[in-house]
């Protein structure tokens, strides 16, 4: 699930919008139990709303939920499960976070659990280069999922792919073959224009080659790419390529990590920084954060001070008005005033309280 699906999910309104939230388990004998308490979540929510509605006004939507829960796949369960259902609408996140388990029916979904795994997520894009068809993915966590708008799958539909090339004395297939492929490759490479104008992800590719190098000599968007799986993946499953480009991943985040570091201690001399979690709360709100380094793990539980801008500690974060976490407050913050967010190793802003700014100003 992308930014483009959390901010639809924000967008619908209108009671009763109903959220089930649930712990799940990777691997057995835990996972064994998913099923069954998702089978309860689901009747809770059936009794709660059948005790506000007649059943002719949650028809659909109790239709829907239970076509929801039909297709989850706990084999491929994380740490947590989110699905979405509403008159006209049904979703299903994994989380890769655990989650306490309820029910919540509001005039809005409850989404705060997607915006964290995305803020929290190392988020990618992996394009498959292929004739039938080209394929693309987004990547969190290890989890693909297949992207089916913007024109993927796309196929090669001219000569050299579905259509047959043309034939006669003197006549070179393979010139034609690469000219109508890289014909092709034009449009996958337009269609790639419009997913990272709507998330600008780091891309990586993967196929034979012959079309990476096709590919690499005509597209826009070298500097997204990030490293490329070499070989022919028409076949692969989702889990596969996930490994695959999991070395790609890794030295994609230790790169950005030490430049991030590095950056930070630029900032320093210059002046432009600001550490510890209430300096920096204060600077995100004001919209001075060009760069947020935090922690992998660190949470933080607090509250406002009267004057409505003072970041305290909060005793009890289950308190009316304590804000549950403020370091996702502030991730949240930074991202939509245009500011970049990199995690570091704990331990590493161990001297800056666990969390630092590179101020814009």
């Amino acid at each position: 699930m992308n930014r483009h699906d959390v901010r639809l999910l924000q967008q619908i309104r209108g009671y009763p919008c109903l959220t089930i939230l649930l712990p799940t388990h990777r691997t057995p004998p835990n996972n064994r139990q998913d099923p069954v308490r998702l089978k309860n979540l689901v009747g809770e929510a059936a009794d709660r709303l059948l005790s506000e509605f007649s059943k002719r006004e949650v028809e659909a939507l109790l239709k829907r939920l239970e076509e929801l829960a039909g297709t989850i796949d706990f084999t491929r369960a994380l740490d947590g499960l989110a699905l979405f259902v509403n008159q006209d609408f049904a979703r299903a996140s994994i989380l890769p976070f655990t989650v306490k388990e309820r029910v919540v029916i509001d005039e809005t979904f409850a989404t705060r659990h997607l915006v964290k795994a995305l803020n929290r997520s190392m988020r990618y894009w992996i394009l498959v280069l292929s004739e039938k068809p080209t394929r693309l993915y987004e990547g969190m966590n290890g989890i693909l999922e297949e992207i089916q708008e913007n024109g993927f799958p796309m196929a090669h539909e001219g000569p050299g792919g579905e259509a047959p090339l043309p034939g006669g004395f003197g006549i070179k297939k393979s010139a034609y073959r690469d000219e109508y492929f890289q014909k092709f490759l034009r449009s996958v490479d337009a269609a790639l224009k419009t997913v990272l104008a709507g998330d600008d992800l780091p891309v990586i590719l993967t196929g034979v080659d012959r079309h990476l190098a096709f590919f690499n000599e005509l597209t826009g968007h070298k500097a997204s790419i990030i490293g490329t799986v070499t070989g022919s993946h028409d076949k692969t499953s989702p889990h596969e390529l996930s490994k695959l480009a999991a070395p790609l991943i890794e030295k994609y985040l230790a790169d950005k990590r030490r430049e991030a570091l590095e950056q930070l201690d630029k900032a320093i001399g210059a002046k432009k920084s600001a550490s510890t979690i209430g300096d920096v709360w204060a600077l995100a709100h004001e919209g001075r954060a060009e760069l947020l380094l935090v922690e992998e793990g660190f949470r933080y539980a607090a509250r406002l001070h009267a004057d409505g801008k003072t970041l305290l500690p909060a005793d009890d974060p289950s308190a009316p008005g304590a804000i549950d976490d403020a370091v996702d407050e502030i991730i949240e913050e930074v991202l939509n005033k245009q500011g970049k967010v990199i995690f570091v190793e704990t331990g590493k802003l161990s001297e800056h309280g666990r969390i630092a700014v590179v101020l814009r100003y």
